[in-house]
């Protein structure tokens, strides 16, 4: 069983359920005197604490992933990264390996569909990032040989990992249950983080004389996939969407590039670049270039496409309320907006696991295969 499996969390859970009923049950034939009893006050005591803090380390890392497996929590993942060189000319994306998904009959890609795990070299921005891209099911079957399907760019917040989106948001999963359900049209979808040039966080601009981060997402990276997948060129077959830094991205890279996305949503959201210790200097005195990231400010001053945007927040818990009222309001025709307000839901995997499984269902309808 896997560190990250939630049976490993149930015993766990269960486990310091029955030694706390133990320690309150044997505690009066403990209380009396010799070392014995004082042993096994200890030991209760110990155990006890040992499984609550097991549980609540489980439930935690189930929720942030900080590891994902027993090996790589005890130091053992010692398996070096793969180094795929680009030579000029060559392909724009490597397939590095594949998975399945953890769906009945998902060891078949025409069940389950697939997870293939890529490198993609930007061909203006000079960027490299590795990313994963989930392949549906239709994808691989006859029926459908000759289709393209309609792709999403999907990304973390700063300073996650492109696997969140695989394990504590379960966008694969997700977009696999909610077409079989017939709720959605199968999509492709494309996995990666905002920090395409770690440990910086560039918030996905221009930064001059630096990454060309917004080149890379708006240009490079739908090309690549384009290319290598069967999926269209135009606007109306891709989307964008995120959590936290990666709804920013993905609100912003739609509301400027309404030639290449026809949708962009953000899941909790903000509407201006940060600028601090992690960012560094993104704008270099360019007073026109930080308004531009200042998604309010663009909505107000230059002109909208035809892009519809989802923006998310909740009444309680997120910080976002107040700005995303304020972008719906300035969104105007011919770009749409719509949105999903929680009663309560913070910043976290929780609320974005509430927000996700609609808001792909509503990015299906945005896009189209052809």
């Amino acid at each position: 069983m896997g560190l990250t499996s939630n049976i490993v969390l149930g015993i766990a859970v269960t486990l310091a359920v029955v030694l706390f009923a133990a320690t309150i049950w044997l505690w009066p034939r403990l209380a009396r005197g010799g070392w014995r009893a004082i042993v096994g006050r200890i030991g209760l005591l110990l155990a006890t604490q040992l499984t609550l803090f097991a549980s609540v380390g489980l439930a935690a890392n189930n929720s942030f992933l900080f590891y994902g497996s027993w090996a790589d929590l005890f130091g053992q993942e010692q398996d070096l990264g793969v180094v795929v060189d680009h030579s000029a000319g060559s392909k724009d994306i490597k397939v590095v390996g594949t998975q399945a998904l953890d769906v009945p009959g998902g060891g078949r890609p025409s069940v389950g569909g697939q997870i293939q795990k890529i490198v993609v070299a930007g061909e203006k921005s000079k960027i490299d990032s590795p990313a994963y891209v989930y392949l549906p099911p239709e994808y691989f079957q006859e029926k459908y040989a000759k289709s393209t399907f309609p792709a999403s760019v999907v990304l973390t917040g700063y300073p996650g990992t492109a696997e969140n989106l695989l394990k504590g948001l379960k966008y694969p999963k997700t977009a696999f249950l909610q077409a079989k359900a017939g709720k959605m049209r199968p999509m492709i979808l494309v996995m990666l983080r905002p920090t395409v040039a770690p440990p910086r966080d560039t918030e996905c601009v221009n930064v001059p004389g630096g990454p060309q981060t917004e080149t890379f997402f708006a240009e490079d990276l739908p090309k690549a996939v384009s290319e290598t997948y069967r999926v269209g060129t135009k606007a109306r077959n891709w989307g964008f969407m995120g959590n936290s830094t990666g709804g920013y991205c993905a609100l912003k890279i739609a509301l400027h590039h309404p030639d290449r996305f026809a949708a962009g949503a953000g899941f909790s959201a903000y509407y201006k670049a940060a600028e601090d210790v992690t960012t560094g200097d993104l704008f270099h005195g360019d007073g026109a270039a930080r308004k531009r990231a200042d998604l309010l400010w663009s909505l107000d001053h230059a002109p909208q496409g035809a892009s519809s945007f989802l923006v998310t927040t909740s009444k309680k818990g997120e910080g976002n309320l107040k700005g995303t009222l304020d972008f719906i309001k300035k969104v105007k025709a011919p770009a749409r907006v719509s949105s999903i307000t929680l009663d309560s839901g913070g910043h976290n995997f929780n609320t974005w696991n509430r927000e996700i499984p609609p808001g792909l269902v509503w990015m299906s309808g945005r896009l189209s295969a052809g």
